[in-house]
């Protein structure tokens, strides 16, 4: 049996300690994934996930978050989902409470989450509204830049992104916004893996957009007879190219983690895309290994075992 061990993305790094923790105790790959989640959700200066995620085009946060287990793959999602600062625990009820169904979106989530006794409470920050603001100022400005905080790379995919949604905000209302899904997958002493994901969605998005973080074989899959993988960034992509679930059918067939990652993301690439920006993938198998791929040299993922004191940082491949 592989030793216990928990990996993320990109900023990850707050909630990881915790979830090792879960792990240290005993405790399932589910439920630490959910308190690593958590605690990157609660964190107010991450503007990607959670409480002071960045709004949508009218100025409202809607979020995304799956978990998915791969002894049964059960899998329970949320999407397009506002007042409730952790989806990650609504998606988890909904695998766990709800199980003829699998996602809930919008108002039906809402009603879900509040049937279920889980809190209000208000996602739009101060820093999060200024951020919003400024963006929006600067944006057509600086069209070529990466926003500061961003997990992917600015390229002429983003660029016309931006140009579009300027159109789009001055159609509905002057609000803003950029993206970075936070990924997070643990193996316990069982034997179970889960993967969870979860995001405040992509800049500037159309109100009710739900990317890849909801999609079951897009942004989230776990299959113990491969392993468990998930996205960040362009969830349009990993949509229309499966990504997730490509990643562990290619670990089924024997491919190491970060030779599969960066095969389906190089089977994305290929794909027609006026918007196209940079997709990242991460993946862990059953026996403990973990790699990831990115667009771009640089980019990292977090890792911690039993033994660790802090997370640990280890390079992704580059496509």
């Amino acid at each position: 049996m592989a030793e216990p061990v928990i990996i993320g993305s990109e900023r990850s790094e707050v909630g990881l300690p915790v979830g090792v923790e879960v792990l240290r105790r005993g405790g399932s790959a589910l439920d630490a994934v959910e308190a690593a989640m958590r605690r990157c959700e609660d964190n107010p200066d991450d503007h990607y996930v959670g409480t002071g995620g960045l709004p949508n085009a009218r100025g409202e946060v809607e979020l995304d978050a799956s978990v998915m287990t791969g002894s049964d793959r059960r899998f329970g999602a949320v999407a397009a989902m506002r007042g409730y600062p952790n989806p990650i625990s609504v998606a988890r009820a909904v695998m766990e409470r709800l199980p003829q169904h699998c996602l809930l979106v919008g108002p039906g989530a809402e009603l879900f989450a509040a049937e279920n006794g889980f809190a209000r409470a208000e996602l739009l920050t101060d820093d999060a509204r200024r951020i919003w603001r400024g963006q929006l100022t600067e944006a057509g400005q600086r069209a070529g830049d990466s926003v500061e905080g961003e997990n992917t790379a600015a390229v002429a995919g983003d660029r016309r992104y931006r140009e579009a949604a300027l159109d789009l905000v001055r159609r509905l209302a002057p609000h803003e916004g950029p993206w970075g899904t936070i990924n997070i997958m643990a193996l316990d002493t069982s034997g179970e893996l889960c993967v969870g994901v979860s995001t405040s969605g992509y800049p500037f998005k159309y109100p009710g957009r739900v990317g890849d973080s909801a999609i079951p074989g897009a942004g989230n899959w776990s299959d113990l007879r491969g392993g468990g993988a998930a996205c960040t960034g362009r969830g349009e992509l990993s949509m229309r190219g499966g990504t997730a679930r490509t990643i562990v059918d290619l670990l089924a067939r024997g491919s190491e983690p970060a030779d599969a990652c960066r095969l389906a993301l190089a089977d994305t690439a290929a794909l027609p895309d006026e918007f196209r920006a940079e997709l990242r993938a991460l993946a862990l198998t059953p026996d403990g290994r973990h790699g990831g791929a990115a667009g771009q040299e640089g980019s990292v993922y977090a890792v911690m075992t039993l033994d660790s004191t802090e997370p640990e940082l280890h390079p992704r491949v580059a496509l």
